[in-house]
């Protein structure tokens, strides 16, 4: 057996990539401690939706109908039938698939948002780092390939405090004081295992998993009165919810001319129901520091109450057209998407909800410079914008839009025992505006997203002198 010897930037830089996949695994299981987010509109429906979209495409505005990595070095959840673009290692004399390329996908979400009322100056900023997916691919075949992960899909995380004081409903004469806190906790997670393969210029992908959360919502008032001593009243409704989940995608690829491809695409899925059960609480109860809320009295307690949530069908179409870099020029993408998604369909233990249908137009583009001996000529950049209104309805529709730039930056392997070792990480930038002076409460949004992307050959056999 014949011993590869290493250099010092060899051996660095596969420390280097140690640390990173450990790295990762770390931030993920701390950004759920490290979120301070607080939305009063997650109150509604099923949360807060959180971007879907691979983090390539959250930097071009979201799309993702029609866009598959030409590289095979990430993976598009969105659209199962990009599974059938990861990358394999075949035998030129018997075309035998011999290696495949796997790929690690996590990515990671940093936002800002301010809370601005439309009636006063008054405005409230929380910062929120969240976990947004880790995803798996592996090819299985030439044109066959595999992936699961786990992602968020929504959040529930508001806590407002409201001091008033209360009037005799008939003589309009104040009688006491008192503060409410509002509170809310929960969201929707989907894990999820799926399968993409092409015949010929056609691709179809189906993904099927399991769609679970759960919905804690606790309203507390507290009467302030020199005189009569009130008892701190509590009223809670705490849900949870789950069920088998199913979505399909296609792409069709058209060859334009020599250097230019067209790609459509379309994903979606059909209303689901989710089994769900909810515990309803009304009490009487008093702080303790050392043990939190302690009960007094229980008014009434209801365990186990079975009822379902509806979850709404969707659909997204859209296409990209794109040209790769060669060795003389540059490449580029243009892509565009439209969403819709029907919330009147929505239902949780038989009622409606403050939502609405909601569509979403997503335009996006990505300029690849030719390949040089500068860095900057391997960095892809990207651009895009998004438009359409939130599924949420409060009084007035919640108007939305937001701006992105993006790019990708691809790490140099010098790595020679594992020359097929890639790593690219992503950085998307979003600017989201959700409503207007018409709404009650304004939101300012501005996201950092980060993404890592690891692949290396795997199965391949070695070979020993």
């Amino acid at each position: 057996m014949q011993l590869v010897k290493l250099t010092t930037t060899e051996i660095i830089n596969t420390l280097y990539r140690k640390c990173l996949v450990f790295l990762i695994l770390i931030s993920c299981s701390l950004l759920k401690a490290s979120a301070q987010d607080n939305s009063p509109y997650s109150r509604y429906g099923i949360g807060d939706l959180v971007p879907a979209t691979h983090i390539i495409g959250r930097g071009m505005g979201g799309i993702s109908a029609g866009y598959a990595d030409p590289y095979g070095l990430t993976i598009n959840v969105n659209n199962p039938a990009t599974y059938s673009t990861f990358q394999v290692f075949t035998e030129q004399k018997s075309k035998k698939v011999v290696s495949g390329r796997a790929i690690l996908d996590v990515g990671l979400n940093f936002d800002n948002r301010t809370l601005k009322e439309s009636s006063t100056a008054k405005k409230f900023v929380a910062n929120n780092a969240l976990f947004s997916y880790l995803q798996v691919g592996i090819p299985v075949k030439s044109n066959w390939g595999i992936s699961f992960g786990l992602r968020p899909v929504s959040r529930i995380s508001y806590k407002i405090i409201q001091p008033e004081r209360l009037k005799d409903p008939n003589t309009g004469q104040p009688i006491d004081s008192a503060v409410t806190l509002f509170q809310g906790d929960g969201g929707v997670y989907l894990a999820s295992l799926g399968t993409g393969v092409k015949i010929k210029n056609l691709s179809l992908g189906i993904n099927g998993g399991y769609l679970f959360g759960k919905k804690d919502y606790k309203t507390q008032r507290s009467f302030i009165n020199d005189t009569v001593n009130y008892q701190q009243a509590n009223y809670e409704t705490a849900s949870t919810f789950g069920n088998l989940y199913f979505d399909a995608g296609a792409q069709y690829k058209i060859q334009l001319n020599k250097k230019i491809t067209l790609t459509l695409g379309a994903y979606g899925n059909i209303r689901q129901n989710l089994k769900a059960s909810k515990d309803v609480l009304r009490e009487t109860f008093v702080f303790d520091a050392s043990q939190g809320d302690v009960r007094l009295d229980s008014v009434s307690d209801q365990r186990n109450i079975k009822g379902k949530l509806i979850y709404p069908a969707s659909y997204t179409i859209g296409f990209v057209t794109q040209k790769l870099p060669d060795a003389k020029e540059g490449g580029w993408l243009f892509g565009i998407d439209f969403t819709q998604q029907n919330w009147d369909q929505y239902r949780f233990f038989d009622q409606t909800d403050l939502v609405r249908n909601k569509w979403e137009l997503r335009v996006g583009t990505e300029l690849r410079p030719a390949p040089k001996r500068n860095y900057s000529s391997l960095v892809s950049y990207r651009a895009g914008f998004f438009i359409g209104p939130d599924y949420i309805k409060v009084d007035q529709k919640l108007s939305q839009f937001g701006v992105s730039f993006g790019m990708g930056l691809p790490i140099v392997n010098y790595n020679r025992l594992s020359p097929g070792q890639a790593t690219l990480i992503n950085l998307a930038f979003e600017y989201g505006k959700r409503g207007n002076n018409n709404n009650v409460l304004r939101e300012n949004t501005f996201r950092f997203s980060l993404g890592f992307s690891l692949s290396d050959f795997w199965f391949v056999k070695r070979k020993y002198d």
